[in-house]
C-alpha cells in the first residue's frame, strides 16, 4: 500500500518521541462486491497495479509482484520533484476471500523510514463484502501515522471503486497446469477455443508475449462482428497473465484483465479477473451476460484441452495468422 508523500525530511526519533514512534490504525470499507471480487482486487497484481496510487499526482510502478505465502511486492512510488519512495511487501498469511497478512517497509534514499504489519479481513455478505484493514506501524524516521492514515485510506477508496466494477470468473479444469497454459498461450489453439458457445475468432495479428497483442474479431452465431484488441502487459509462464482490453485495434480501453493458474490436485483452478474501465461499463456487461458467457468461454477451455492430446507450442512459434474456424 501507497502512503502518501511528504515532502519535508523527516526527523530522527529521539527518546522522548518513543510514543509516536508506534501507532495501530483500522480502515474500515464497505463495498458494493462479493467478497471473491474484493479479494482478487486485494491481491491480484494487476489489479493492485490499478488502485495503489493513493493521488492522480503519484504513479505506482511495481518492480517484483508474486502474491503468495513467502513471496514479495517491490514498488516505487514517483512524485515530480521529490526522491522516490520504495515499498517493500511481504505476504506471511493468505487465506483467499477470507484473510491476509503482510509486512510492510517503506524507505527513501537507502534509509528506512518505517515497518508494518498489515491484515487484511474480509466478510461475506452475498453481493456485498466487507473489509478491515489493521496496520500496526512502527514509524522509524518522524511521526509517519498521518501520512499512512491518508495513503492507505486514498489507498481502500480506490480498491472500494475498483472491486465494484470488477468481475472474477472461475473453473477448475480436468487437466495439468502445464497443457492448460500451452492451449491459452499458443498462437495456433487460443484462437480455436476463445469466446462463448457459438462464436468462433479470426485473426489479424497474435504476439502471446509480455508486450505483444492479440488483434482479432470475434463473430457471433449470428455473423455479428465484434472487434478485439488485447495488449499484454506481463506474462509469466505457467502463473499468470496481465493483459488489457481495446474495443477494436488501437480503440477506447474495455478493461483491465489477469488470468492466473493454480494446480489443484492434478488439474488447474483458473482465475479471470477482469476491472471494466467505468462504472457504467460494468453494468452494462453484466446486463448483457458477461458472467455467463465468460463462463461458457472456460467451458470451451476445458472441453478443448480435454479432448485432444496434450502438445506444446513448437519452438519459435510466436506469431502468425489464422483463418476463421
Amino acid at each position: 500500500m501507497t502512503l502518501n508523500s511528504d515532502p519535508s525530511t523527516p526527523t530522527p526519533v529521539g527518546p522522548d518521541d518513543r510514543r509516536r514512534r508506534f501507532a495501530t490504525l483500522t480502515f474500515e470499507r464497505d463495498v458494493a462486491a462479493p467478497s471473491s471480487a474484493l479479494w482478487q482486487v486485494w491481491t491480484a497484481p494487476a489489479a493492485r497495479a490499478i488502485w495503489a496510487a493513493p493521488t492522480p499526482s503519484v504513479t505506482v510502478e511495481f518492480l517484483e509482484a508474486d502474491t503468495r505465502v513467502g513471496g514479495r511486492e517491490v514498488s516505487l512510488c514517483k512524485v515530480e520533484g521529490e526522491p522516490d519512495i520504495r515499498c517493500e511487501n511481504g505476504w506471511l498469511e493468505l487465506q483467499p476471500a477470507v484473510c491476509s497478512v503482510n509486512y510492510e517497509v517503506v524507505s527513501s534514499g537507502g534509509v528506512t523510514q518505517s515497518v508494518a504489519l498489515v491484515t487484511a479481513d474480509i466478510s461475506d455478505a452475498g453481493e456485498r463484502s466487507r473489509l478491515i484493514v489493521t496496520v500496526q506501524l512502527s514509524s522509524l524516521a518522524g511521526d509517519m501515522e498521518a501520512g499512512y492514515r491518508q495513503g492507505f485510506g486514498a489507498g481502500l477508496d480506490n480498491l472500494t471503486g475498483v472491486a465494484e466494477r470488477t468481475m472474477v470468473l472461475q473453473r477448475v479444469i480436468q487437466a495439468p497446469r502445464t497443457i492448460v497454459w500451452s492451449a491459452w498461450m499458443n498462437p495456433e489453439t487460443l484462437p480455436q477455443w476463445w469466446g462463448p458457445d457459438g462464436f468462433s475468432c479470426r485473426t489479424t495479428r497474435i504476439d502471446l508475449r509480455t508486450g505483444g497483442e492479440w488483434v482479432f474479431d470475434m463473430i457471433g452465431p449470428d455473423g455479428t462482428v465484434f472487434p478485439n484488441h488485447h495488449l499484454y502487459g506481463e506474462v509469466r509462464p505457467e502463473e499468470r497473465i496481465g493483459y488489457m482490453l481495446l474495443w477494436g485495434e488501437n480503440g477506447p480501453k474495455h478493461a483491465d484483465a489477469w488470468v492466473s493458474f493454480e494446480d489443484q490436485d492434478g488439474a488447474t483452478r483458473v482465475t479471470l479477473g477482469m476491472v471494466l474501465s467505468t462504472a457504467a461499463e460494468f453494468r452494462e456487461a453484466k446486463a448483457f451476460g458477461a458472467v455467463e458467457l465468460g463462463l461458457q468461454t472456460l467451458g470451451k477451455l476445458e472441453r478443448f484441452v480435454t479432448s485432444r492430446p496434450s502438445r506444446r507450442p513448437r519452438e519459435g512459434r510466436i506469431d502468425g495468422e489464422f483463418p476463421t474456424r
